[in-house]
Parts: structure tokens; C-alpha cells; sequence
């Protein structure tokens, strides 16, 4: 029998004040002028406002994730549109 997994407790979110809900999401970073997307990230995302937080030991993770990125095994490259805002603003 699989031992269920107790989920964290990530509070109420600081901006709106709703309840946080866990979920996996995609982190962005941009280093050095390149993007770089981690996949599947446990985070704590409001369901109000959209703000979205990580436990302290995830953070730790990810800091020492993107220091070797250059190390890591790519799972896969993504195409990004990119667009340019032209409309003139007074």
C-alpha cells in the first residue's frame, strides 16, 4: 500500500489573502539574457490573485539548480514568440 503524502501548508497568500493551494508549475528564469523554464516545480499558487510562492528547501533547490545550469541535462527546447509593444503612449 502507497503511503499518502502529507501536502504542505502554505498559508494564505500575502497579497490578497486567500488560501494558497499546492500545485506543479513551470518557474521561469532569465540568466544572462536566456530563458530558462524548470518544469513540475511544488509551489504554493492563490487561486484569487495568481501569486505563487515556494517552500524555503524548494528555493534552496532551484538556487543551486540554475548555479551548474550549464551542467544540467536539457529535457527538451521550447520556441517563444516574441512581440514588440508599438502602440505610442502619450
Amino acid at each position: 500500500m502507497k503511503a499518502s503524502r502529507v501536502k504542505y501548508d502554505y498559508g494564505d497568500c500575502h497579497v490578497c489573502g486567500e488560501r494558497l493551494q499546492e500545485k506543479r508549475i513551470d518557474q521561469e528564469f532569465w540568466i544572462k539574457g536566456k530563458l530558462l523554464v524548470i518544469e513540475k516545480v511544488p509551489a504554493g499558487v492563490c487561486p484569487q490573485c495568481g501569486e505563487r510562492v515556494v517552500k524555503a528547501e524548494i528555493g534552496g533547490y532551484l538556487a543551486s539548480l540554475l548555479g551548474k545550469s550549464n551542467g544540467l541535462r536539457k529535457v527538451r527546447h521550447m520556441t517563444v514568440p516574441v512581440l514588440r509593444f508599438a502602440k505610442q503612449i502619450a
